[in-house]
Parts: C-alpha cells; sequence; structure tokens
C-alpha cells in the first residue's frame, strides 16, 4: 500500500477506485455510441417487438389455459364427483343397514310379539312418523309380515330426521302391505280421512329392485302421492331365498339439487347423468340440460350429438380427459369422473368462450401499455441527449471524489469488523456492536445484523438443547404407555399349554407409539373360550385410553358367564352413558364350547370373520349391529359357529384390508384372504406370519396409518390329555 497525500492507497481502496474510474469510462463510451443510434433501432425494434410479443402472449396463453384447465377442471371435477359419490354411498349403507333389520325380523317374526301400527294419522303431518299403506283389496291389520317389519318404525323414523338427504323410508311387502316414515301424511288420505291404495309392487323401486336382485337406483319419477319428482335407491329383503319385500329410501332432490348449484360457477355447471344416459340432476335454467321424468328423458349415449353420445359412454366407464364438445351452437370444455357407488356419472361442463376472455384481455393491455411506454420513451430519450453533455463531466469529477472518500468510509470500519467476527468465531464470544460501526448506512445495519445473530445463535442453542430434552422425555413416557398397553393384552404363545383342544396366537402392530386396536382371549371356564376382536375409534393416546377401558369392560362382563349379544348390549350401555367424547369402538365377540367346536358370536360393526372349512379360508358375512357407543339402546344378536377338527378362525381389524402402498391402493379382503390360502396347513402363528409377510410386500415399505391386529384360532378337537 502506498500514502499519497496523506491518503491510503492499496487493497479495497485501490479496487474500487479502479472500478469507479473504469465504469464511468466505460459509461461515457457507451453513451456516445448508443445515443447516436437509439432513436432509430428503437423505433424498428420496438415495432418488431410488439408484433412478436403479441404472438408469444396469444400462444403461451392459450397454452398456459389449457393446461391450468386440464389440470384444474378436470381435478374438480373429480372431487365434485367424489363428493356426490360420498353423498349417495351413505344412503347405500343406510339401506343396506335396514335390509339387514329387515331381513332378520322377518327370519324370526314367529317369535317376535307384532307391533301394531296405524294408517296415516293427519294430526301428525309436518313431523316423521310411521304408518301403513296397502294396496287395493289388501288389509293391512292381518299382516304378519307387516307386524314383524314394524319394530323397525323408531330406527327408520331417527334415520329420516337425521339426515337432510332423505325424504322418506320405506318396506313395500310381497302380501301388498306398506310400511312408510314420513313427514306427509295428509297426501295418503282421500276426503273421507280414508287410505288411499297405494299400488306398492307396481312401483318402479319395487320391480327394479326385484329384477336388479341388488341395490337399485331409479331414474327421476314421481311420488305416487304428491307427484313431487325424486329418485329412489332399493333392494330386496331377501329371507331363505325367496323375495318377502323391497326396502327403499327416496333421495331429497333438494338438497341434491342445492349441491348440484352451489358447485357450479360462472359460465360453468354441474350435471350428473345416470347408468341409463339420462340427466338426472342439473342446476336450473342452465341453457343446456333439463331435469325430466325417467319416461321422457332422453339417452345422452343414443344422442345425435355424436361428440355428446360418445363423451357420456365414456364419462360413465371412466375418468375423461378435458374434451371439446359442442352444445346448443357453442364449444364447450367438459370432463367426466364415474361416481362408482350408483353407477353414475359426474359431468362439469364451461363455455369455451370463456376461457378465451384473459388472452383477448391481456392483448388488449399490453397494447394500451405498449403505445403509452413508447410514447414516454421517445420524450425522455429527446431530454436524455439534451443534457448527457454536461452530465458527463460532472459525473467524472464528483464520481472521482466520491470513489475516493467512500472507499476510504468503507474500509476502515470493514477492516475491523472481520478482525470482530474471526476473533468471536475462534473464541466462541459474542459479537458486540461499536461506535466504528455506527456509520449510518448498509454497514452499521450489517453490524446490527451481525450483534444480532451471534445473541440469536447463542439463544438457538440454549433453545435445542432444551428442546431435545423435552423430546426425550415425551419419547420415554411414550415408550411406557406402549409397554403398559402391551401388558394388557395377551402376550405369552401358547397362553394354554395344556389346553390340546385348540390353538390360538395373535399380534398387535400400532401406527403410532400406542394404538386403538385390541385383542383378547381367555378361559371363561374349563369348557368356554372367549375371543374379542375390536377396534377403536381414532389413534394414538386417546384411543389407546378408550381401547383399555372397553377391553375392562367387555372382559368383565364375559366373565360373568353371559352370551355375546348380552356383553355387547351392556358394554353399549356402559359406554353410553359417560362417552362424552363421542368415541366407538366396532367389536366381534365369540365364545368357543371347547368340547363341541361350536362359538356363539355377535358382531358391532366390526370386519367379517375369515372362516377355513373344507381346506379354504373365506369370508364369513355375518349380520352386523351398530358400533358401540354409536347409540343408547341398540340390541345385538347372536348367531354360530360350527367348527371341526382342523378349522382355523380368523379375525382381524381394518387395518390389514386398507393397507396401501405407495399410490394408495388398497391391501383388500381379496389379498388377505390370497395370503391366508397361501398354506391351510400351517399353524396360527405362521397363518399371521403369511399375512404379515403379504401386507409388507405389497405396501413395499409405505407409511402405515391405522393399526394392524390379528388372531387366528385353530381348533383340534377333544384329544387324549
Amino acid at each position: 500500500m502506498k500514502k499519497i497525500m496523506g491518503m491510503t492507497f492499496g487493497g479495497l481502496q485501490k479496487k474500487m477506485v479502479r472500478l469507479v474510474m473504469l465504469v464511468l469510462c466505460l459509461a461515457i463510451g457507451a453513451l456516445t455510441v448508443v445515443s447516436f443510434f437509439q432513436d432509430r433501432m428503437l423505433i424498428r425494434l420496438v415495432e418488431g417487438t410488439r408484433i412478436e410479443q403479441q404472438q408469444a402472449i396469444s400462444g403461451t396463453s392459450k397454452e398456459t389455459m389449457s393446461q391450468v384447465l386440464e389440470d384444474s377442471f378436470v381435478r374438480m371435477t373429480g372431487v365434485e364427483a367424489e363428493n356426490a359419490d360420498h353423498e349417495f354411498s351413505e344412503v347405500v349403507n343406510d339401506i343396506t343397514m335396514l335390509q339387514s333389520m329387515a331381513e332378520e325380523l322377518l327370519r324370526n317374526r314367529d317369535s317376535l310379539e307384532p307391533v301394531r301400527i296405524g294408517g296415516p294419522d293427519i294430526s301428525k303431518d309436518g313431523t316423521a312418523s310411521a304408518f301403513a299403506l296397502s294396496e287395493t283389496g289388501v288389509d293391512y291389520t292381518k299382516s304378519e309380515l307387516l307386524g314383524a317389519v314394524a319394530h323397525m318404525s323408531s330406527t327408520m323414523t331417527a334415520m329420516l330426521n337425521s339426515s337432510d338427504k332423505l325424504s322418506s323410508c320405506f318396506i313395500g311387502l310381497e302380501d301388498g302391505t306398506h310400511l312408510a316414515v314420513d313427514n306427509t301424511t295428509a297426501d295418503k288420505l282421500d276426503e273421507n280421512g280414508n287410505q288411499i291404495p297405494f299400488a306398492v309392487r307396481q312401483r318402479p323401486w319395487y320391480r327394479g329392485a326385484v329384477q336388479d336382485n341388488g341395490i337399485h337406483f331409479t331414474g327421476v319419477i314421481r311420488d305416487a302421492f304428491d307427484s313431487e319428482m325424486c329418485v329412489t335407491c332399493s333392494v330386496p329383503v331377501i329371507v331363505d331365498d325367496k323375495i318377502m319385500g323391497v326396502v327403499g329410501i327416496d333421495i331429497n332432490m333438494a338438497s341434491i339439487d342445492e349441491f348440484i348449484t352451489s358447485s357450479s360457477g360462472e359460465g360453468g355447471c354441474l350435471f350428473i347423468v345416470n347408468n341409463n344416459g339420462q340427466v338426472i340432476f342439473a342446476p336450473e335454467n342452465n341453457g343446456l340440460f333439463e331435469t325430466e321424468l325417467a319416461e321422457d328423458a332422453a339417452d345422452l349415449r343414443e344422442s345425435s350429438n355424436t361428440q355428446l353420445a360418445q363423451f357420456i359412454r365414456q364419462a360413465l366407464s371412466e375418468k375423461t380427459d378435458l374434451m371439446s364438445v359442442t352444445l346448443s351452437g357453442k364449444d364447450y370444455y367438459v370432463a367426466g369422473v364415474p361416481m362408482p357407488t350408483v353407477g353414475w356419472a359426474m359431468i362439469m361442463a364451461v363455455d369455451k368462450e370463456l376461457t378465451e376472455q384473459p388472452e383477448k384481455q391481456l392483448l388488449a393491455e399490453y397494447d394500451s401499455i405498449n403505445a403509452d411506454a413508447s410514447a414516454a420513451f421517445r420524450a425522455g430519450n429527446a431530454k436524455i441527449l439534451s443534457t448527457s453533455v454536461l452530465l458527463v463531466l460532472a459525473i467524472i469529477l464528483i464520481g472521482s471524489y466520491l470513489a475516493l472518500s467512500a472507499s476510504r468510509n468503507i474500509v476502515k470500519p470493514i477492516e475491523e469488523m472481520t478482525k470482530d467476527i474471526n476473533r468471536s468465531s475462534e473464541t466462541g464470544s459474542l459479537f458486540v456492536m461499536k461506535d466504528a460501526y455506527r456509520t449510518d448506512d448498509e454497514i452499521e445495519v450489517l453490524a446490527e445484523a451481525f450483534t444480532d445473530l451471534s445473541k440469536k445463535t447463542k439463544q438457538y442453542i440454549a433453545d435445542i438443547t432444551e428442546i431435545t430434552r423435552e423430546k426425550e422425555r415425551v419419547s420415554t413416557e411414550l415408550h411406557m404407555a406402549n409397554r403398559i398397553q402391551n401388558s394388557m393384552l395377551p402376550g405369552v404363545f401358547p397362553p394354554f399349554p395344556d389346553r390340546k383342544e385348540f390353538d390360538i396366537y395373535a399380534t398387535m402392530g400400532p401406527a403410532r407409539e400406542v394404538g386403538g386396536d385390541f385383542y383378547d382371549f381367555f378361559l371363561i371356564d374349563e369348557e368356554h373360550l372367549g375371543m374379542v376382536m375390536a377396534d377403536v375409534s381414532g389413534k394414538g393416546v386417546p384411543a389407546a385410553l378408550f381401547m383399555m377401558i372397553s377391553k375392562v369392560i367387555l372382559q368383565s362382563y364375559a366373565m360373568l358367564g353371559q352370551s355375546p349379544s348380552e356383553i355387547l348390549n351392556k358394554t353399549n350401555e356402559a359406554i353410553c352413558s359417560s362417552n362424552q367424547e363421542d368415541m366407538f369402538v366396532t367389536v366381534w365377540i365369540g365364545i368357543l364350547e371347547i368340547s363341541t367346536g361350536k362359538i356363539t358370536a355377535a358382531n358391532a360393526g366390526h370386519e367379517y370373520p375369515a372362516l377355513m372349512q373344507d381346506g379354504k379360508f373365506a369370508l364369513l358375512r355375518d349380520k352386523h349391529g351398530l358400533v358401540l357407543g354409536g347409540m343408547e339402546g341398540i340390541l345385538y344378536v347372536d348367531y354360530e359357529i360350527m367348527l371341526h377338527p382342523g378349522d382355523k378362525l380368523f379375525l382381524y381389524t381394518d387395518g390389514i384390508p386398507e393397507a396401501s402402498d405407495g399410490d394408495y391402493n388398497m391391501f383388500g379382503t381379496d389379498g388377505m384372504l390370497e395370503a391366508l390360502n397361501k398354506d391351510v396347513d400351517s399353524t396360527p402363528r405362521e397363518t399371521l406370519n403369511n399375512v404379515q409377510e403379504a401386507v409388507e410386500s405389497f405396501v413395499k415399505g409405505a407409511e402405515q396409518f391405522d393399526d394392524m391386529t390379528m388372531l387366528c384360532l385353530e381348533y383340534k378337537g377333544i384329544t387324549d390329555r
């Protein structure tokens, strides 16, 4: 470094002065050359660029809009289809429950006290109530079937009151009688107050369910009494291979119409097409389609508009890409997604012209901005040229002085700051603000930042230390909770080494440190073995606490020697009496009579057990009751399973069939049965290992979202002890 006129030159100072002078010289030279050619070049350049940019904007806008529509439009259609399908899946769940109740009641009607049910009561018009109807010439008061299914009245009334999607629940019987629950009774009576005959077995929902021999959704039909349009879901009630009647639910079209209308936006709307290609739900005055009665509605699959017909056929079978279809003389973008529960499709359409508006608006705004910018540029450029010469000289003189002064003021505090930073990094001491750094510019800000960063770093280290300590404490407590939970379940195998009549093995794998699934088995006495498989709603510590309570209650009642249905009845009442968090638990419970192989069981909303008889596992589709904790007063029903030597029973929770891979494909009950039947001669322990290995191979390391619990019992029969 050198000193000239009391100023030190060298290092950063020398580099900064050299850089400033070089920049000034280059700027002056460039300004001289550019100014000469600027006017002529920029006029031609701006005009040519304007045309090219308009073309680029138009092309990019179209491509971007197409991509956005392809992504968001199709995805939104899928979301709305899933939401709508969920609405109808709840109806399917409701009607399946009513079907099960009706079949159970009719199967045991000889042992039930008939319930007397009256005809429509005009005083109850406007409130949900149960009443009887019948066909011409049929006296419902003499119906044996009606007296049995009338036990369902309170359940149907509660179902109707709890859902705004349902307008009525009913069951039509093969003897021409009909049990209904709705809130309109006046229209079922004539002017003399007598019941209007109701042709039960001729209604579309009755004939459709009988013909399909399963769940049936009608098109849009008119109510037999008030002529209001509705869609009905129905299913046959079959007892001993004979159709005894049909259970039905009328879907409130107003609530579905409201859902369709609220999901539609400006320029676009939603439609629902049934499996017959008919529009059954559409916003009012949409300009494209109208909701019509099934007998009047056109089948869009047979439309003369071949684009529309092909699109509707594809949408009913698979999710479509974004397509362009001409409707009512205008081009529309359309997308369709199937609704698997009902076999319908959700259709979304948006006016293609609306999607082109952003492009037109963008081009118009660009032209306006470009014209204003060109005019402002010409005016400004004229002023710049007139003052450029004078500014050049002033810049050279002022720049030289400022470069020398700034370099001196900047370099000194930076050098001091560098020394303090190095000292802080070597010793671990805090960086401290000094007067030398108070330059009232970015250097002072930088020094303050280093000071603040130094303090925060030290505090951060202290905080991290404390957080790590707390995390280790929580981890220890969760580990202890896991050990306590595991100790509550039978964990020693074989559990009854002296009992040769059966072999049993069970496992539980919680999704978190503690889980909500549990299994249990215990000897009630020397001749009876109790078995329990249960799944508590939710996960983590709350589910684990609820699991422990439920397990203790179930085992306590079981040890009193009561039947499975009585155990579930009393456990449900105990849980409902203080279930402030509205949690529930699904339970399968069975009691094995060891000497005979007979299992008496009951099911509270749990998965179907798998039974191996004749050398093959298959699902045993038993009768389900409501989950424990779901509602007070629920009565559960026993059923029997007869095991023979060599037969096996497999119990599990939904974590097995619902285990998913990285693409969210589920393992399913088919995958579970395939794993069970891989080696039917294996021991219960080996059977559970086969299922566990099959699940792990399927999910391929994907995160486990639900507890996985299994139990397998092999009945060997009476042997010499």
